[in-house]
C-alpha cells in the first residue's frame, strides 16, 4: 500500500476511477429521473433548478450524466469480466500444455487481434443486435486476445519454477497445478491489464451507442448522450462536452490507474 501511496500516476488514477464508481453507485441517491422529459424546458442554460441545463426534450443533464456513469460501468465491468474469464483460462492453458495446442490457439489469437477492436465489436453486435447485453458480449469477446496473451506469457516464465516441476513430481494433475500454482502468481500482470482494458472498453462502448448499437433509447448513456447533442454544439455545446468530458475523464482514469499498478507491481521497477 505504501509503494501504491508513492506512485502518481496510482493514486490520480485511483481517485478518477473511484470518482466514476462513486457516480455509478450514489446515482439513484443523488440524481432526478433521467428519462422525464419537459418541452417547455429544452436546452436551458445551467441554474439552480438544472445544474448543468437541459437537453432537446427538458432532460436534465446532470442527472442523465449521473445515471449514464451506470450504463457506462455496467458494460464496462460486464465486457472486461467476459474477456479476462476467458482470456485467462485460454492463455493458462496454452501457455502449460505447449506444443501444437499452443501454436494452434496463440495462432488464432493473432488473427483474432490482429482485427481491430471496434470493428471487430461493430461486426459482432451488428450480427447479435443492438442492445446493452450484446453490447457487453461484443467489447468481450474483441479483449479476449489480449488477456490470453498476457496469460500465457506469465505462464509461459512460472510453469519453469522449482515449486511447479515439484508438483508435477509429486503426481499432481494439469488443472491443480494451474490453479493453485501458476493462476495465483499471474493476478499481478492480470491485474494491471484489466485496468488498462478498462478504459479500452469505456471508448469502445461510448463509440457503439454514439452509432445507435448501445443501450437504446431512452436509456442514458454518455455515448448516445454525445451523438444526441451533436446536433446541438453551436447552440448547447455543454450538451456535447459534457458526456465527453466524462469519457475521457474515466478513460484516463484507467488508463493511469494502470500504468501505476504496473509500477508498483513490478519488481523490475522498483527502486
Amino acid at each position: 500500500m505504501s509503494h501504491l501511496r508513492r506512485s502518481k500516476s496510482a493514486v490520480l488514477g485511483l481517485l478518477l476511477t473511484s470518482s466514476f464508481v462513486l457516480m455509478a453507485l450514489l446515482a439513484p441517491l443523488i440524481a432526478g429521473d433521467p428519462i422525464a422529459f419537459d418541452l417547455a424546458r429544452q436546452l436551458l442554460p445551467p441554474s439552480a433548478a438544472h445544474p448543468l441545463g437541459t437537453d432537446e426534450l427538458g432532460r436534465d443533464i446532470l442527472s442523465r450524466l449521473l445515471w449514464g456513469s451506470r450504463s457506462t460501468l455496467l458494460i464496462t465491468l460486464g465486457a472486461v469480466a467476459l474477456a479476462l474469464g476467458a482470456g485467462t483460462v485460454i492463455g493458462l492453458i496454452a501457455g502449460f500444455r505447449g506444443g501444437w495446442s499452443d501454436t494452434l490457439i496463440m495462432r488464432v489469437m493473432d488473427i483474432w487481434l490482429a482485427m481491430p477492436t471496434f470493428l471487430l465489436a461493430i461486426a459482432i453486435v451488428a450480427a447479435l443486435g443492438a442492445g446493452t447485453t450484446n453490447v457487453i458480449i461484443a467489447v468481450g469477446l474483441s479483449s479476449i486476445p489480449a488477456f490470453a496473451r498476457v496469460a500465457r506469457g506469465c505462464t509461459l516464465s512460472i510453469k519453469q519454477e522449482v515449486y511447479v516441476l515439484a508438483a508435477q513430481s509429486m503426481g499432481a494433475g494439469d488443472g491443480v497445478i494451474m490453479c493453485r500454482h501458476i493462476l495465483p502468481n499471474i493476478v499481478a500482470p492480470l491485474l494491471v491489464q484489466t485496468s488498462l482494458r478498462l478504459a479500452t472498453a469505456i471508448l469502445t462502448a461510448s463509440g457503439l451507442s454514439f452509432l445507435g448499437l448501445g443501450p437504446q433509447p431512452p436509456t442514458p448513456e454518455w455515448g448516445a448522450m454525445l451523438s444526441t447533442g451533436r446536433n446541438f454544439i453551436t447552440s448547447s455545446p455543454q450538451l456535447v462536452t459534457l458526456p465527453g468530458l466524462a469519457i475521457m475523464l474515466a478513460t484516463i482514469g484507467f488508463n493511469t490507474l494502470g500504468d501505476g499498478l504496473r509500477d508498483v507491481l513490478d519488481p523490475r521497477l522498483k527502486s
